[in-house]
């Protein structure tokens, strides 16, 4: 990286279970893909809950949860195919016909770890295949032996990502980052904070991020 070039620090709020933040990112990815070595980005992941009313070890097909929360089998079919079609569009089988709703307390837990040097696996790659578990192959992740079969994909020793889900480690953490969203008066995801003084909001599109990243750098 050559001396002069800009540095965005960038939060990204998201769960693990919203389908725009899946979107969100995979559109986001590609941004800056786009931008190489123009601009510096240090991005991390943050802790947000579409449902934190879902019961610890619980899971439930996604249809069920969407009928109730938009009215019905109707109204939850329509919003699932519009979200399917999009996330086609940016090449994301997205498949929540076989998805199973459950509290993400444990993948948010895991993001911070994948945040800190003891996790040998960074947070962009665990949020991918989290996030593919759910919305592609239809896995539990809030299970802790799936979760820890799913690190281990990524290099992560299976024994290791037990132990710390056993813990409390990153407990506190996730709880902080959730009261955070509220502080920046964040109430839909994904929500991306740049430099703690600017929002991008929602899965824009992936000009939209390119033109917004570099317009925000030329302010540095």
């Amino acid at each position: 990286m050559s001396e002069g070039v800009a540095t965005l620090r960038i939060e990204i709020w998201s769960d693990v279970i919203c389908p725009w933040c899946y979107i969100g990112k995979t559109r986001f990815d590609r941004a800056v893909e786009r931008l190489g070595d123009e601009i510096a980005l240090d991005v991390t992941y943050r802790a947000y809950q579409l449902d934190p009313t879902a019961r610890p070890g619980v899971t439930e097909p996604v249809t069920e949860a969407y009928s109730r929360k938009f009215g019905g089998p109707e109204q939850a079919a329509q919003v699932i195919s519009r979200v399917t079609a999009a996330a086609a569009e940016d090449g994301i089988d997205m498949r929540l016909d076989r998805a199973l709703r459950a509290n993400t307390v444990l993948a948010h837990r895991l993001l911070w770890w994948a945040s800190t040097p003891d996790c040998p696996a960074s947070q962009s790659a665990v949020q991918d295949r989290l996030m593919r578990a759910y919305f592609t192959e239809g896995d539990d992740i809030g299970d802790p032996e799936r979760l820890a079969a799913l690190l281990g994909e990524l290099g992560v020793d299976p024994a290791a990502t037990v132990d710390f889900l056993s813990s409390d480690s990153g407990t506190d953490e996730v709880a902080k980052e959730i009261e955070r969203a509220g502080e920046h008066g964040i109430s839909a995801v994904p929500t991306f904070v740049v430099n703690e003084q600017w929002a991008i909001p929602g899965a824009q599109d992936v000009d939209t991020f390119e033109r917004v990243l570099r317009r925000l750098a030329e302010r540095q």
